[in-house]
């Protein structure tokens, strides 16, 4: 996490180390027009449910699987407005492939790279990544849930 990236829709800049010091994350690859995008409600819920004990949730839309709008303030109106996202959204980016962005770089190093949108990883406060889920696993499930447990 030691990297700046832009904030979705916004000039902000997100400094990621300083948003995940000593704290565990779930770091998600996002699409606005995907099968998948309904999980944006139950991962806000997992956001709620576990930020004040330290998670760190973090969606890095991307259109690596050519889901995502091309028009980023459509993309940030999906998110925020239709689902109520409050945690970190990252502007577009690759997530995988020859050049993925430096997070998901390392992810991939430490895991492997997302088969399709809305792959989930959770990753201690040391950075190391503990876990991984695909597309088809719920933020809302029991065996998800007991992976955050697992890490807070």
């Amino acid at each position: 996490f030691n990297h700046s990236m832009r904030q979705l829709h916004s000039e902000n800049i997100i400094d990621l180390c300083e948003l995940t010091k000593n704290k565990p994350a779930l770091v998600i690859n996002t699409a606005s027009h995907c099968g998948f995008t309904k999980q944006f409600e139950s991962l806000e819920a997992v956001h709620k449910k576990y930020s004040s004990r330290g998670l760190v949730v973090i969606g890095f839309a991307s259109d690596d699987f050519n889901q995502e709008n091309k028009d980023e303030a459509k993309a940030a109106e999906i998110c925020y407005a239709n689902y109520g996202v409050t945690f970190t959204m990252i502007a577009p980016s690759h997530v995988k492939g020859e050049k993925p962005n430096p997070v998901f770089n390392e992810i991939i190093k430490q895991s492997k790279a997302p088969k399709w949108n809305f792959n989930k990883y959770i990753i201690d406060e040391k950075g190391i990544v503990s876990d991984h889920f695909g597309s088809f696993t719920k933020p809302s499930s029991k065996k998800f849930q007991n992976a955050i447990e697992k890490i807070l």
